[in-house]
């Protein structure tokens, strides 16, 4: 199944995508979702943001090779920090290029949709907290982050968490292929097996400190190959069994 958030007729509605049309759920994924009859064709819809998240939960250098590309140690267990709900933006919605920053750069990721309350699950039991599957896009400003000698600022401009096309509920996390393009121009290429902390031990890591909530995000990290975009360029996350989440970059007039 992939799960959407769409907007059609000026409403905005929760749906499935199955083939070329959008069939509308009632309720949300979290509860009380039940198909109904009507359909939209998927051109003649807008697809958003695919959840609506209390918090964007982060991990740093999850794959051996950024970690290796970045100079930094291979981490004894997962780096986490945070992304704010308001820098969510969608498929097709622009990522801004800040004028605080002279270097933005790409982070394509697979994320963990959750869907239940999660605090203090075992690895084992992850999976039944998670919802499904999405991509993202950890934007993030490269020189304020060096400056900074921490993530916060770099990673909590508006627009500097793209996320989605849809959330896929029926694909294995930890075997998928992952890619990042610029303007067409593959940039990363990887598979998420290849990450150093699998995604029902993140989970578990991340809800022994917090508790997770239904629509939480958790991003899984990079794979080597993070680089700059520029005004007038175009980044796309494709993942294997999710789709592609396309956003353009601009810069806005003073």
């Amino acid at each position: 199944m992939k799960i959407v958030r769409f907007k059609a007729g000026g409403k905005v509605r929760y749906g499935a995508i199955e083939g070329a049309h959008v069939v509308e759920y009632t309720g949300t994924p979290f509860g009380g979702f039940r198909r109904e009859r009507r359909r939209y064709p998927l051109r003649q819809t807008v697809l958003l943001v695919p959840v609506v998240p209390s918090k964007i939960v982060a991990v740093g250098l999850n794959y051996r090779d950024h970690a290796e590309e970045m100079s930094l140690p291979i981490p004894a267990e997962p780096r986490i920090f945070f992304k704010p709900p308001s820098a969510l933006c969608g498929p097709d919605d622009p990522i801004v290029y800040p004028p605080h920053s002279a270097r933005v750069d790409f982070e394509g990721e697979l994320a963990v949709v959750i869907k239940k309350r999660c605090r203090n699950v075992p690895p084992e039991r992850a999976r039944e907290h998670i919802l499904g599957y999405t991509c993202l896009n950890d934007v993030t400003a490269r020189d304020l982050q060096a400056r900074d000698a921490q993530p916060s600022r770099a990673k909590a401009f508006d627009t500097f968490c793209p996320v989605g096309p849809c959330i896929a509920t029926d694909i294995d996390p930890n075997g998928v292929d992952i890619e990042t393009f610029v303007n067409g121009e593959r940039r990363q290429g990887s598979n998420t097996k290849n990450l150093l902390f699998p995604v029902e031990d993140l989970v578990a890591r991340v809800a022994a400190v917090m508790t997770l909530l239904p629509g939480d995000v958790l991003a899984t990290g990079t794979p080597a190959g993070v680089g700059p975009i520029h005004p007038g360029e175009k980044v796309e996350v494709r993942i294997e069994g999710i789709g592609t989440l396309a956003n353009p970059v601009i810069r806005l007039c003073p």
